[in-house]
């Protein structure tokens, strides 16, 4: 698997976590390691990698790292245990490192287990928690761990990063193609690695943006810039069948709606921060970004924050609607003016 392979093996070759590991390199340093640690963060953003690279660093040997899984070692039992090895000295290293992922999914009588553990833990001993539901774990908890907070991955980044792969693959892939990869995995490491070992595993040497497409299940960028122009014109039958064609094809809705919802707030951006220019380049294809300057420069002041606003609303309530192009059908006759 890819994101195995390619899982990053020191500090350095962690990417989107600079706020963290710039910290953690430093403590490393200076022999200033903390005895617990609470790392929160979307899934897929380096929290397990990171906690095994400081656990590394700490000088931790293979034999003396225990990583458990609180989503399926839950409860008393296994922090007892936990207790119980926590006490005895390292077995080849300097100190043991004890990884718990998802630890909010521990239970009451396993947090309150773990605690008296992080009150007093022994010299040796280092705590690493991580979860992606910080507001489930135990204040408690919280305040005996230095905490950090995860980001999602950049899409820029997450792009380079299929593209180095791809390459290292020997897999041939466009800019286009790496970014529409990026822009599913929605900030997480993994999902894109998994979405490139998924392609890659067609068979294919090169993989173009129609092969990209069709596998995330991402529209063509004609429906997208059809469905965006009717909406500058005020064509209802334009946006509508724009939105037909969609479904006709059984694509995504919710890919379909965060491409506009991109392509809008790009062009806001570029309306307002030109000199983001050069970021928003590197973001979209080149003729992504062709169509994101004409749209810019056709729209009326004030018409693309309230075509945004409108559109965000319909994309929690997709998910809600039986029929999951009708929020979105709705929000682009307000946006026209033809539901008033």
């Amino acid at each position: 698997m890819l994101y195995r392979k390619y899982r990053p093996k020191s500090f350095d070759e962690v990417l989107g976590q600079d706020h963290i590991v710039g910290i953690l390199k430093n403590a490393s340093k200076l022999k200033r390691i903390a005895h617990a640690y609470l790392f929160a963060g979307p899934r897929g953003t380096g929290k397990t990698s990171l906690a095994r690279i400081l656990a590394k660093e700490a000088g931790c040997s293979d034999v003396d790292l225990t990583e458990i899984d609180a989503a399926s070692s839950r409860g008393i039992d296994e922090i007892r245990a936990l207790r119980e090895a926590v006490r005895f000295s390292p077995l080849q290293g300097d100190v043991k490192v004890y990884i718990i992922d998802e630890v909010h999914m521990l239970t009451k009588e396993a947090f309150n287990a773990l605690l008296k553990t992080l009150e007093e833990p022994p010299p040796h001993a280092i705590f690493i928690l991580a979860t992606t539901e910080l507001e489930k774990v135990p204040e408690t908890i919280v305040s005996r761990c230095q905490n950090f907070s995860f980001r999602k991955i950049p899409e820029v980044i997450l792009r380079e990063a299929i593209l180095s792969i791809a390459e290292k693959e020997g897999v041939t892939m466009d800019d286009e193609s790496a970014g529409l990869i990026a822009l599913s995995a929605e900030g997480s490491f993994r999902d894109a690695q998994g979405a490139l070992d998924q392609l890659i595993s067609l068979g294919e040497k090169k993989i173009t943006r129609e092969l990209a497409r069709r596998f995330l299940s991402v529209p063509p960028r004609e429906i997208i810039e059809n469905f965006i122009i009717s909406m500058l014109e005020k064509n209802a039958e334009g946006g509508l069948e724009a939105i037909r064609q969609t479904v006709e094809k059984n694509i995504d809705i919710k890919m379909f709606l965060k491409l506009i919802l991109r392509d809008i707030r790009s062009a806001i951006l570029l309306s307002l921060a030109p000199a983001m220019k050069r970021r928003l380049e590197e973001t979209h294809g080149e003729r992504e970004f062709r169509f994101i300057e004409r749209v810019q420069s056709a729209a009326k002041k004030g018409e693309l924050e309230r075509a945004l606003k409108i559109l965000l609303d319909s994309y929690d309530a997709r998910a809600r609607s039986y029929l999951p192009q009708t929020p979105l059908e709705l929000a682009f006759l307000e946006i026209i003016g033809q539901n008033e």
